[in-house]
C-alpha cells in the first residue's frame, strides 16, 4: 500500500515533470518547474520500501540520502517557479543557491560520516541517541526544507491575493501544500527530539499510509503536500492548454483558405518560424489570410458567405454585398471572421476558382 502510494505520486510528478520539461523547449521557460516536479517524483521513488532495499545493497540507507537530496532540490526549484510566477524571482536569488549547496554539503557529509547505517529501509531511530552525525543529518534536512517551504508560502500568499482565475486556485493549492509539509516537518523534529529522549527507541513500522499518527505524519503527509504542490503549479497552464487547443483547431480551419490565397498570391507568404508558439504561428496565418484577402478585394465588411463566394468566383465584392460586421474585440473577431470565410470556402471545393494571379 506504501509503495504504491509513494510510487504512484512519484510517477504521476515525473510524468508532469517531462511534460512540463517538452513545453519548456519549444517555449523557453519553466524549466526550473519541469526539475523540480521530476526531483520530487524521484524523491519518493528513491523512498519506497522496495526502491531503498535495491539501494541499500550499493550503500547501507542510500535510498534515504538520494530521496532527501531529491527533495532538497525540488524545494529549492519550486520556491524559485513560485518566486518567478510572483514576480520577485530577483530577490535573495544568490542566497537561495548558496543555502542549497551548503545544505546538500553538510547532508551528504553528515550521512557518509555515519557508521552503522542500517541496510534495506533506512530507519534511524535507534541511531540517533549514539550518532550526533545522524542528528546533524535530519536537523539540516528538516530546516532547510522548512525555509523553502516557508518562502514558497509567503510568495503564493502574495500571488493569490492579487491573481486571478486558475493563477489564483492554483497557488492557493500549493499555500495548503505547505501548510501540510509543516505539519510533516514538524513532527519529524517532534520524533527526533522523542528518539533522542528515550532510552530504547524503537522504529515505527506503518501498515499503512494513516495507519497510526505517527505514520500519518511520516508517510501520509508528505506524499499529500506533494500532490497539492503538484497540482497547484500544473492547474495555472490550463488555461494556456485550452487556448492552444482552440488555436490549434482555428489553425486546422484556416489552413484550406491559407493555401488558395497563397496559391494566388505567393507575395502574402512569411517565412515559417518552426519554434514559434501556436499562437505565433496562429497570428502569422491569420495576417497572410488577411493580406490575401484585401488584394482579392474582400473587405471586412462582406459577411463570410459573401467573401467566401466573392473568393471562388475570382472576383471582388459588388455593391449590394456589403454588411455590416458584428461588434467583438479585435483578435476574437478576427479569428471568427476568418474561420467562418474558411468554412464558407470548403461548403463548396469543387466550385470554380479564379487562376492564379501572374
Amino acid at each position: 500500500m506504501i509503495d504504491a502510494l509513494f510510487f504512484g505520486v512519484g510517477l504521476l510528478a515525473v510524468a508532469i515533470g517531462i511534460w512540463r520539461a517538452m513545453r519548456a523547449r519549444r517555449t523557453g521557460a519553466g524549466s526550473g518547474l519541469a526539475i523540480s516536479l521530476i526531483a520530487l517524483g524521484l524523491a519518493f521513488c528513491f523512498l519506497a520500501n522496495s526502491a531503498q532495499e535495491i539501494e541499500s545493497r550499493l550503500y547501507p540507507s542510500l535510498g534515504r540520502l538520494l530521496s532527501n537530496l531529491a527533495t532538497m532540490v525540488a524545494a529549492y526549484g519550486i520556491s524559485v517557479t513560485v518566486a518567478e510566477i510572483g514576480g520577485v524571482a530577483h530577490r535573495r536569488r544568490r542566497t537561495r543557491l548558496i543555502v542549497l549547496l551548503v545544505a546538500l554539503v553538510v547532508l551528504a557529509g553528515s550521512f557518509f560520516a555515519t557508521r552503522g547505517l542500517p541496510t534495506g529501509v533506512g530507519l534511524f531511530d535507534e541511531l540517533y541517541r549514539s550518532n550526533p552525525t545522524l542528528i546533524a543529518y535530519v536537523v539540516v534536512y528538516t530546516l532547510y526544507l522548512g525555509y523553502a517551504v516557508a518562502e514558497i508560502a509567503v510568495v503564493s500568499v502574495g500571488a493569490v491575493r492579487t491573481g486571478t482565475g486558475a493563477f489564483r486556485v492554483g497557488l492557493g493549492l500549493v499555500f495548503v501544500g505547505c501548510l501540510v509539509a509543516f505539519v510533516y516537518l514538524t513532527g519529524k523534529i517532534v520524533d527526533l527530539i522523542r528518539d533522542v529522549a528515550a532510552e530504547h527507541p524503537v522504529a515505527a513500522v506503518c501498515r499503512g499510509a494513516f495507519s497510526s499518527l505517527d505514520c500519518a505524519l511520516a508517510v501520509g503527509f508528505p506524499a499529500i503536500a506533494v500532490l497539492l504542490l503538484v497540482i497547484g503549479l500544473t492547474v495555472p497552464a490550463f488555461p494556456a492548454a485550452v487556448r492552444a487547443l482552440r488555436d490549434s483547431r482555428a489553425r486546422t480551419e484556416l489552413r484550406p483558405l491559407r493555401t488558395h490565397l497563397a496559391e494566388r498570391y505567393p507575395d502574402v507568404v512569411r517565412l515559417d518560424d518552426v519554434r514559434g508558439s501556436g499562437r505565433e504561428r496562429l497570428l502569422t496565418m491569420m495576417s497572410e489570410i488577411s493580406d490575401g484577402l484585401l488584394l482579392a478585394g474582400v473587405g471586412p465588411q462582406l459577411t463570410p458567405a459573401a467573401a467566401a463566394q466573392a473568393l471562388r468566383d475570382g472576383e471582388g465584392p459588388t455593391a449590394g454585398e456589403a454588411d455590416e460586421a458584428p461588434a467583438e474585440t479585435a483578435f476574437a473577431a478576427d479569428v471568427t471572421r476568418l474561420r467562418a470565410i474558411a468554412r464558407e470556402f470548403r461548403a463548396e471545393p469543387t466550385a470554380g476558382a479564379a487562376s492564379p494571379a501572374r
